[in-house]
């Protein structure tokens, strides 16, 4: 189409609620796109407020804390799509989202900079012991001392997990010196001089500073553990920047008062206060080398307007183009519109013969179909039509009776 196309529904009748102080590049962008029904929450919201809030939404914007629940779809009647303006999406019900049709996208890689730079800096700071010697300052000792204190340079970096965050904290390791040695459960490309170990237990055992950077998965729960703590060269530093589940914080402590383990850089906790100001208690409190911070590994201004623009982008890109390119929940499809044609987007069941059936019944009322799109999942079928204008209406209500049918939309 040589213009932008226009969706049936009005856009003033669109209802965007964006939750937890999501960056105002999501606010102006749907904004400058003609959306004028647009709210912003500072922050999250219970179930039972969400389930209140939702009713007229069309499209959800989160970060890490919302819970998207069953229920809460449930309730969601209107709902589109979800959009996570965060890394994770552990936070949705993906697999009830995608029986309920709602789409559901997220920023994987917006952060990646920030979270890099940071583990970084962290590792200069815990190498030279400077958190204890800003303690001391602060409390008016003098601590000018060289024991125990080392540069990065010639070290050896260990990083569990090779992604995107890992690769590039990689590159910045080397370009100050380091040797890496990385361990992941998928071949990886190393990047630099970057040496890919055959096990974890190698990398815990050659390395002076192990970062993680892993999901959180059943198999990643408690990775670092009272039993491979054994295994960590003595007076290594270990950083956690993923996920607050992937180390056994009470073994985590036992080490370090032990004097096994030097010092312990941590972001993410298995649990979290809702919201800033909360009580917040770790069994690392106290220790001396640690460095803890409140989950603010991707949490820089850059990042987030990063993230604001690459989640509005995916929301945008669904709700008036059906495009599901990064999706979650339903099938990936990237397609340009067709001249000529209305677009029906149909999200289904996948069971045999949805598609034969949609055919079928178009077919049989002589409606045209000028372009045709289908991708599946496990679960979730997906297909874009582009049909006759003049029969459009008809199509929809025609797929709207299609066994296994969960939500027909007429996009434009």
């Amino acid at each position: 189409m040589s213009k932008q196309a226009i969706t049936s529904y009005p856009k003033e009748r669109i209802h965007i609620l964006f939750l937890e102080n999501i960056s105002d590049k999501a606010v102006q962008y749907f904004k400058q796109q003609g959306y004028t029904n647009v709210r912003k929450l500072s922050g999250a919201l219970s179930e039972e407020e969400l389930i209140k809030e939702v009713k007229d939404v069309h499209l959800i914007g989160i970060r890490s804390k919302t819970q998207i629940t069953a229920k809460v779809l449930d309730a969601a009647k209107k709902l589109q799509a979800i959009g996570c303006f965060c890394i994770g999406v552990n936070q949705v019900d993906l697999k009830y989202a995608g029986k309920k049709g709602v789409v559901v996208f997220n920023a994987p890689y917006s952060n990646t900079r920030s979270v890099a730079e940071l583990v970084i800096g962290i590792s200069v700071m815990l190498i030279r012991k400077i958190s204890d010697k800003n303690i001391a300052a602060h409390k008016g000792i003098w601590m000018k001392d060289a024991k125990g204190s080392y540069e990065l340079r010639g070290k050896t970096l260990g990083l569990i997990g090779y992604g995107n965050i890992g690769s590039q904290v990689s590159v910045l390791a080397e370009a100050l010196g380091m040797k890496v040695l990385f361990y992941d459960t998928e071949t990886k490309l190393p990047l630099g001089n970057a040496i890919a170990a055959k096990s974890m237990k190698e990398v815990l055992g050659n390395s002076d500073i192990i970062s993680l950077h892993v999901p959180e998965t059943p198999q990643t729960k408690n990775l670092i553990n009272k039993n491979n703590i054994k295994h960590f060269k003595k007076g290594a530093i270990l950083l956690n920047y993923a996920r607050g589940e992937v180390v056994d914080l009470k073994a985590l402590s036992e080490a370090l008062k032990e004097g096994s383990i030097a010092g312990a850089g941590i972001d993410v906790y298995p649990w979290e206060p809702e919201k800033n100001g909360d009580r917040f208690e770790t069994p690392l409190q106290g220790l001396p080398n640690v460095i803890l911070t409140p989950h603010i590994g991707g949490s820089t201004e850059e990042a987030q307007q990063n993230i604001g623009e690459d989640v509005s982008v995916k929301l945008f890109q669904y709700l008036e183009r059906g495009i599901t390119n990064g999706s979650h929940s339903v099938p990936a499809i990237g397609l340009p519109p067709v001249d000529g044609a209305h677009r029906i987007l149909h999200i289904h069941r996948n069971v045999p013969g949805v598609l034969s059936a949609i055919n079928t019944a178009l077919s049989k009322n002589n409606i045209n179909i000028v372009g045709q799109y289908l991708k599946t999942n496990e679960e979730i079928g997906y297909v874009v039509l582009d049909v006759d204008k003049k029969l459009s209406k008809k199509a929809v209500e025609l797929l709207k009776e299609v066994k296994e049918t969960i939500k027909v939309r007429m996009l434009y």
